[in-house]
Protein backbone atom coordinates (compact mmCIF):
# COMPACT_ATOMS: atom_id res chain seq x y z
CA UNK A 1 0.00 0.00 0.00
CA UNK A 2 3.06 2.13 0.92
CA UNK A 3 4.42 1.56 -2.73
CA UNK A 4 1.77 2.42 -4.48
CA UNK A 5 0.87 5.91 -2.34
CA UNK A 6 4.46 6.92 -3.00
CA UNK A 7 4.14 5.51 -6.51
CA UNK A 8 1.41 7.97 -7.06
CA UNK A 9 2.63 11.09 -4.75
CA UNK A 10 5.79 10.92 -7.52
CA UNK A 11 3.77 11.21 -10.13
CA UNK A 12 1.33 14.25 -8.70
CA UNK A 13 5.07 15.58 -8.45
CA UNK A 14 6.06 14.98 -11.37
CA UNK A 15 2.99 17.31 -13.26
CA UNK A 16 3.99 20.13 -11.32
CA UNK A 17 7.48 19.98 -11.75
CA UNK A 18 6.44 20.00 -15.68
CA UNK A 19 4.36 22.59 -15.76
CA UNK A 20 6.26 25.84 -14.89
CA UNK A 21 3.30 28.38 -14.69
CA UNK A 22 1.74 25.80 -12.11
CA UNK A 23 5.18 25.97 -10.38
CA UNK A 24 5.45 29.71 -10.65
CA UNK A 25 2.19 30.37 -9.02
CA UNK A 26 2.19 28.26 -6.09
CA UNK A 27 5.81 29.25 -5.20
CA UNK A 28 6.15 33.05 -6.25
CA UNK A 29 2.41 33.86 -4.96
CA UNK A 30 3.38 33.30 -1.25
CA UNK A 31 6.16 35.38 -1.18
CA UNK A 32 4.53 37.97 -3.47
CA UNK A 33 1.82 38.23 -0.85
CA UNK A 34 4.34 38.39 2.08
CA UNK A 35 6.21 41.54 0.47
CA UNK A 36 3.24 43.06 -0.66
CA UNK A 37 1.64 42.83 2.78
CA UNK A 38 4.26 43.57 4.58
CA UNK A 39 4.83 46.54 2.87
CA UNK A 40 1.48 47.96 2.55
CA UNK A 41 -0.43 46.53 5.01
CA UNK A 42 -0.30 50.00 7.17
CA UNK A 43 -2.00 53.02 7.86
CA UNK A 44 0.58 55.03 9.17
CA UNK A 45 0.24 57.65 6.33
CA UNK A 46 3.14 59.92 5.96
CA UNK A 47 4.37 62.72 3.92
CA UNK A 48 0.87 63.79 2.94
CA UNK A 49 0.39 66.22 0.08
CA UNK A 50 -0.79 69.32 1.87
CA UNK A 51 -2.04 72.90 0.37
CA UNK A 52 -1.21 76.35 2.45
CA UNK A 53 -3.56 78.95 2.47
CA UNK A 54 -1.73 81.66 4.32
CA UNK A 55 -3.80 84.98 4.96
CA UNK A 56 -0.79 86.04 7.03
CA UNK A 57 2.42 85.75 5.69
CA UNK A 58 4.28 87.17 8.36
CA UNK A 59 7.12 84.96 10.29
CA UNK A 60 4.80 83.09 12.86
CA UNK A 61 2.70 81.99 10.09
CA UNK A 62 5.93 80.63 8.42
CA UNK A 63 6.77 79.37 11.66
CA UNK A 64 3.77 77.08 11.93
CA UNK A 65 4.43 76.14 8.17
CA UNK A 66 7.34 75.08 8.84
CA UNK A 67 6.48 72.93 11.78
CA UNK A 68 3.63 70.82 9.56
CA UNK A 69 6.49 70.70 7.31
CA UNK A 70 9.30 69.36 9.68
CA UNK A 71 6.81 66.67 11.53
CA UNK A 72 7.09 64.07 8.65
CA UNK A 73 3.32 64.24 8.44
CA UNK A 74 2.53 66.50 5.63
CA UNK A 75 4.71 67.51 2.71
CA UNK A 76 3.81 71.30 1.50
CA UNK A 77 3.56 70.86 -2.09
CA UNK A 78 0.91 74.06 -3.04
CA UNK A 79 0.63 77.44 -1.95
CA UNK A 80 -2.85 78.79 -2.89
CA UNK A 81 -4.58 82.17 -2.55
CA UNK A 82 -8.34 80.72 -1.49
CA UNK A 83 -10.58 78.35 -0.33
CA UNK A 84 -11.77 77.73 -3.67
CA UNK A 85 -8.56 77.07 -5.14
CA UNK A 86 -7.65 74.67 -2.05
CA UNK A 87 -10.81 72.40 -2.82
CA UNK A 88 -10.04 72.27 -6.62
CA UNK A 89 -6.67 71.00 -5.43
CA UNK A 90 -8.40 68.86 -3.42
CA UNK A 91 -10.96 67.47 -5.94
CA UNK A 92 -8.31 66.95 -8.56
CA UNK A 93 -6.53 64.58 -5.81
CA UNK A 94 -3.23 66.73 -5.88
CA UNK A 95 -3.21 67.50 -2.36
CA UNK A 96 -4.96 65.20 0.48
CA UNK A 97 -5.26 68.36 3.00
CA UNK A 98 -4.80 71.64 3.82
CA UNK A 99 -3.53 74.71 6.30
CA UNK A 100 -5.55 77.63 6.20
CA UNK A 101 -3.80 80.70 8.59
CA UNK A 102 -5.99 83.17 9.25
CA UNK A 103 -5.13 86.99 8.53
CA UNK A 104 -3.85 88.60 12.00
CA UNK A 105 -2.61 85.48 13.12
CA UNK A 106 0.81 86.83 14.45
CA UNK A 107 -0.97 90.05 15.74
CA UNK A 108 -3.09 88.00 17.55
CA UNK A 109 -0.66 85.48 18.94
CA UNK A 110 1.16 88.95 20.18
CA UNK A 111 -1.88 90.16 21.84
CA UNK A 112 -2.34 86.88 23.89
CA UNK A 113 -5.46 85.79 22.38
CA UNK A 114 -5.99 82.11 21.24
CA UNK A 115 -6.12 81.90 17.56
CA UNK A 116 -8.00 79.34 15.44
CA UNK A 117 -6.45 77.50 12.22
CA UNK A 118 -8.52 75.80 9.67
CA UNK A 119 -7.28 72.39 8.76
CA UNK A 120 -8.77 70.38 5.88
CA UNK A 121 -8.47 67.04 4.98
CA UNK A 122 -10.02 64.86 2.03
CA UNK A 123 -12.26 62.33 4.23
CA UNK A 124 -12.50 59.89 1.08
CA UNK A 125 -10.50 57.11 2.74
CA UNK A 126 -11.37 57.43 6.55
CA UNK A 127 -7.73 55.51 7.65
CA UNK A 128 -6.10 58.92 5.94
CA UNK A 129 -7.99 61.19 7.10
CA UNK A 130 -8.06 59.87 10.72
CA UNK A 131 -3.88 59.97 10.83
CA UNK A 132 -4.16 63.40 9.16
CA UNK A 133 -6.27 65.08 11.64
CA UNK A 134 -4.52 63.22 14.56
CA UNK A 135 -1.50 64.49 13.26
CA UNK A 136 -2.89 67.82 12.71
CA UNK A 137 -3.82 68.41 16.17
CA UNK A 138 -0.93 67.31 17.45
CA UNK A 139 1.84 69.78 15.51
CA UNK A 140 -0.67 72.37 16.55
CA UNK A 141 -0.55 71.64 20.44
CA UNK A 142 3.38 71.56 19.99
CA UNK A 143 3.46 74.72 18.35
CA UNK A 144 0.94 76.29 20.83
CA UNK A 145 3.03 74.81 23.66
CA UNK A 146 6.43 76.51 21.92
CA UNK A 147 4.58 79.94 21.66
CA UNK A 148 2.82 79.73 25.51
CA UNK A 149 6.69 78.97 26.45
CA UNK A 150 8.22 82.11 24.26
CA UNK A 151 5.43 84.42 26.18
CA UNK A 152 6.50 83.67 29.95
CA UNK A 153 7.15 86.64 30.36
CA UNK A 154 3.65 87.80 30.76
CA UNK A 155 0.90 86.91 32.93
CA UNK A 156 0.22 83.41 32.50
CA UNK A 157 -3.66 83.73 31.72
CA UNK A 158 -2.91 85.34 29.06
CA UNK A 159 -0.66 83.52 27.11
CA UNK A 160 -1.46 82.83 23.36
CA UNK A 161 -2.05 79.32 22.25
CA UNK A 162 -3.01 77.86 18.98
CA UNK A 163 -6.32 76.18 17.94
CA UNK A 164 -6.38 73.61 15.03
CA UNK A 165 -10.11 73.36 13.82
CA UNK A 166 -10.32 70.39 11.65
CA UNK A 167 -12.78 69.89 8.58
CA UNK A 168 -13.34 66.69 7.02
CA UNK A 169 -14.39 67.04 3.11
CA UNK A 170 -16.63 64.53 1.12
CA UNK A 171 -17.09 62.41 3.87
CA UNK A 172 -17.67 64.28 7.12
CA UNK A 173 -18.76 61.25 9.40
CA UNK A 174 -15.70 59.22 7.64
CA UNK A 175 -18.04 56.15 7.28
CA UNK A 176 -15.68 53.31 5.77
CA UNK A 177 -18.74 51.96 3.82
CA UNK A 178 -18.44 55.64 1.61
CA UNK A 179 -14.96 54.74 1.05
CA UNK A 180 -15.23 50.56 0.56
CA UNK A 181 -18.43 50.71 -1.69
CA UNK A 182 -16.99 52.81 -4.61
CA UNK A 183 -13.87 50.64 -4.52
CA UNK A 184 -15.85 47.23 -4.82
CA UNK A 185 -17.04 48.64 -8.33
CA UNK A 186 -13.77 48.78 -9.54
CA UNK A 187 -12.55 45.21 -8.01
CA UNK A 188 -15.58 43.96 -9.37
CA UNK A 189 -15.25 44.93 -12.68
CA UNK A 190 -11.89 44.11 -13.12
CA UNK A 191 -12.22 40.61 -11.55
CA UNK A 192 -15.24 39.72 -13.50
CA UNK A 193 -14.30 41.55 -16.93
CA UNK A 194 -10.68 39.34 -17.17
CA UNK A 195 -11.86 36.00 -15.49
CA UNK A 196 -14.90 35.31 -17.08
CA UNK A 197 -13.69 36.13 -20.36
CA UNK A 198 -10.24 34.37 -20.11
CA UNK A 199 -12.42 31.29 -18.95
CA UNK A 200 -15.34 31.34 -21.96
CA UNK A 201 -12.09 31.63 -24.51
CA UNK A 202 -9.92 28.95 -22.73
CA UNK A 203 -13.01 26.54 -22.65
CA UNK A 204 -13.54 26.89 -25.86
CA UNK A 205 -10.59 25.14 -26.43
CA UNK A 206 -10.87 22.91 -23.69
CA UNK A 207 -13.66 21.78 -25.65
CA UNK A 208 -12.75 21.56 -28.67
CA UNK A 209 -15.36 23.41 -30.39
CA UNK A 210 -13.06 26.13 -31.11
CA UNK A 211 -10.92 24.86 -34.06
CA UNK A 212 -15.01 24.36 -35.19
CA UNK A 213 -15.51 28.46 -35.07
CA UNK A 214 -12.14 29.06 -36.58
CA UNK A 215 -13.07 26.96 -39.71
CA UNK A 216 -16.28 29.06 -40.26
CA UNK A 217 -16.59 32.03 -42.25
CA UNK A 218 -16.50 34.10 -39.06
CA UNK A 219 -13.38 36.64 -38.68
CA UNK A 220 -11.29 36.70 -36.01
CA UNK A 221 -12.41 39.94 -34.65
CA UNK A 222 -15.93 38.83 -35.06
CA UNK A 223 -14.81 36.33 -32.83
CA UNK A 224 -13.39 38.24 -30.36
CA UNK A 225 -16.18 40.57 -29.93
CA UNK A 226 -18.95 37.54 -30.17
CA UNK A 227 -17.31 36.26 -27.05
CA UNK A 228 -16.68 39.71 -24.92
CA UNK A 229 -19.90 41.40 -25.55
CA UNK A 230 -21.92 38.62 -23.43
CA UNK A 231 -19.89 39.75 -20.31
CA UNK A 232 -19.73 43.07 -21.07
CA UNK A 233 -23.30 43.53 -20.35
CA UNK A 234 -23.07 41.05 -17.36
CA UNK A 235 -20.45 43.48 -16.00
CA UNK A 236 -22.65 46.52 -16.52
CA UNK A 237 -25.28 44.65 -14.87
CA UNK A 238 -23.07 43.89 -11.81
CA UNK A 239 -21.72 47.24 -11.62
CA UNK A 240 -25.76 48.59 -11.70
CA UNK A 241 -26.38 46.22 -8.75
CA UNK A 242 -23.20 47.64 -6.85
CA UNK A 243 -24.23 50.95 -7.05
CA UNK A 244 -28.07 50.38 -5.93
CA UNK A 245 -26.63 48.41 -3.19
CA UNK A 246 -24.26 50.34 -2.18
CA UNK A 247 -26.56 53.67 -2.45
CA UNK A 248 -29.90 51.80 -0.68
CA UNK A 249 -28.52 49.75 1.72
CA UNK A 250 -25.48 51.15 2.70
CA UNK A 251 -26.85 55.06 2.31
CA UNK A 252 -23.70 55.33 -0.11
CA UNK A 253 -24.03 59.30 -1.91
CA UNK A 254 -23.71 59.92 -5.38
CA UNK A 255 -22.57 62.82 -5.44
CA UNK A 256 -21.51 62.97 -9.05
CA UNK A 257 -23.03 61.84 -12.46
CA UNK A 258 -24.11 58.50 -12.79
CA UNK A 259 -23.66 58.36 -16.56
CA UNK A 260 -20.55 60.06 -16.70
CA UNK A 261 -19.42 57.30 -14.12
CA UNK A 262 -21.00 54.45 -16.29
CA UNK A 263 -19.21 56.31 -19.56
CA UNK A 264 -15.82 55.86 -17.65
CA UNK A 265 -16.54 52.37 -16.07
CA UNK A 266 -16.61 51.12 -19.74
CA UNK A 267 -13.43 52.43 -20.42
CA UNK A 268 -11.85 50.71 -17.65
CA UNK A 269 -13.73 47.57 -18.45
CA UNK A 270 -12.33 47.72 -22.11
CA UNK A 271 -8.78 47.73 -20.40
CA UNK A 272 -10.03 44.60 -17.87
CA UNK A 273 -11.54 42.64 -21.29
CA UNK A 274 -7.56 43.08 -22.67
CA UNK A 275 -6.19 41.25 -19.94
CA UNK A 276 -9.02 38.71 -19.84
CA UNK A 277 -8.24 38.08 -23.89
CA UNK A 278 -4.34 37.99 -22.48
CA UNK A 279 -4.25 35.65 -19.99
CA UNK A 280 -6.77 33.25 -22.55
CA UNK A 281 -3.44 33.53 -24.97
CA UNK A 282 -1.16 32.14 -22.68
CA UNK A 283 -3.37 29.47 -20.16
CA UNK A 284 -4.55 25.91 -21.70
CA UNK A 285 -6.95 25.05 -19.13
CA UNK A 286 -9.98 27.05 -17.31
CA UNK A 287 -7.78 25.92 -13.89
CA UNK A 288 -4.42 28.01 -15.08
CA UNK A 289 -6.77 30.91 -16.29
CA UNK A 290 -7.96 31.07 -13.02
CA UNK A 291 -4.63 31.22 -11.21
CA UNK A 292 -3.45 33.66 -13.56
CA UNK A 293 -6.12 36.25 -12.82
CA UNK A 294 -5.96 35.85 -9.37
CA UNK A 295 -1.62 36.67 -10.07
CA UNK A 296 -2.52 39.43 -11.62
CA UNK A 297 -5.42 40.54 -9.11
CA UNK A 298 -2.63 40.42 -6.47
CA UNK A 299 -0.94 43.41 -6.75
CA UNK A 300 -3.99 45.66 -8.17
CA UNK A 301 -5.86 44.42 -4.88
CA UNK A 302 -2.41 45.85 -2.51
CA UNK A 303 -1.00 48.79 -4.64
CA UNK A 304 -4.47 50.18 -5.84
CA UNK A 305 -5.32 52.15 -2.56
CA UNK A 306 -8.21 49.61 -2.28
CA UNK A 307 -7.52 48.73 0.71
CA UNK A 308 -4.74 50.45 2.16
CA UNK A 309 -3.77 53.97 1.37
CA UNK A 310 -1.11 54.40 -1.28
CA UNK A 311 0.27 57.67 0.92
CA UNK A 312 1.21 55.04 3.42
CA UNK A 313 3.29 52.53 1.31
CA UNK A 314 6.87 52.66 0.42
CA UNK A 315 8.03 54.99 -2.70
CA UNK A 316 8.53 52.46 -4.81
CA UNK A 317 5.37 50.62 -4.24
CA UNK A 318 4.07 54.47 -4.74
CA UNK A 319 5.93 54.39 -8.08
CA UNK A 320 4.88 50.44 -9.13
CA UNK A 321 0.78 51.83 -8.49
CA UNK A 322 1.43 53.88 -11.11
CA UNK A 323 1.50 50.16 -13.31
CA UNK A 324 -1.79 49.37 -12.44
CA UNK A 325 -5.09 50.86 -14.16
CA UNK A 326 -6.92 50.10 -11.10
CA UNK A 327 -5.58 52.71 -9.27
CA UNK A 328 -6.56 55.34 -11.88
CA UNK A 329 -10.48 54.18 -12.04
CA UNK A 330 -10.37 53.67 -8.12
CA UNK A 331 -9.44 58.02 -8.05
CA UNK A 332 -12.32 57.81 -11.41
CA UNK A 333 -15.12 56.23 -9.16
CA UNK A 334 -14.41 57.96 -5.63
CA UNK A 335 -13.77 61.15 -6.84
CA UNK A 336 -17.68 61.07 -9.14
CA UNK A 337 -19.05 59.67 -5.67
CA UNK A 338 -18.07 61.21 -3.04
CA UNK A 339 -16.12 64.29 -4.54
CA UNK A 340 -18.85 65.02 -7.13
CA UNK A 341 -16.52 65.83 -9.59
CA UNK A 342 -16.71 66.02 -13.48
CA UNK A 343 -14.42 64.71 -16.42
CA UNK A 344 -12.05 68.44 -15.95
CA UNK A 345 -10.82 67.07 -12.87
CA UNK A 346 -10.04 63.17 -13.91
CA UNK A 347 -8.15 64.15 -17.38
CA UNK A 348 -5.38 62.90 -16.38
CA UNK A 349 -6.81 59.38 -15.05
CA UNK A 350 -8.74 58.95 -18.27
CA UNK A 351 -6.05 59.72 -20.46
CA UNK A 352 -4.24 57.00 -18.52
CA UNK A 353 -6.49 54.47 -18.34
CA UNK A 354 -7.11 55.14 -22.30
CA UNK A 355 -3.21 54.27 -22.90
CA UNK A 356 -3.79 51.53 -20.63
CA UNK A 357 -6.96 49.96 -22.53
CA UNK A 358 -5.46 50.48 -26.32
CA UNK A 359 -1.96 48.83 -25.64
CA UNK A 360 -3.04 45.89 -23.85
CA UNK A 361 -6.27 45.21 -26.47
CA UNK A 362 -3.87 46.10 -28.94
CA UNK A 363 -1.43 43.11 -27.40
CA UNK A 364 -4.35 40.81 -26.56
CA UNK A 365 -5.82 41.09 -30.09
CA UNK A 366 -2.69 40.36 -31.72
CA UNK A 367 -1.81 37.13 -29.76
CA UNK A 368 -5.50 35.95 -29.92
CA UNK A 369 -4.72 36.53 -34.00
CA UNK A 370 -1.73 34.41 -34.12
CA UNK A 371 -2.97 31.66 -31.33
CA UNK A 372 -6.01 30.91 -33.95
CA UNK A 373 -3.73 31.07 -37.10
Amino acid sequence: MLIRTLSVMRKEFLHIVRDPRTMVVMFLMPVMQLLLLGYTATTDVKHLPTAVLDHDHTPRSRALIDAYRASGYFDIVLVVDSERDLAEAMDRGEVRAGLMIPAGYERALARGEVVKVGFAVDGSDPNVANTALAAAQGVGQAQSVEVIAQAMGGRLEMAPGIEVHPRVWYNPSMESANFMIPGLIGMILQMLAMMLTAMAIVREREQGTMEQLIVTPIRPLELIVGKVAPYVVISFWDLLMVLAVGVWWFGVPINGSVSLLLALSGLFLFTSLGFGILISTVSKTQQEAMMLTYFIMLPAIFLSGYIFPIAAMPPLLQQASKLIPLTYFLTIVRGIVLKGVGLEMLTREVTALAIFGLVVMALAATRFRKRLE
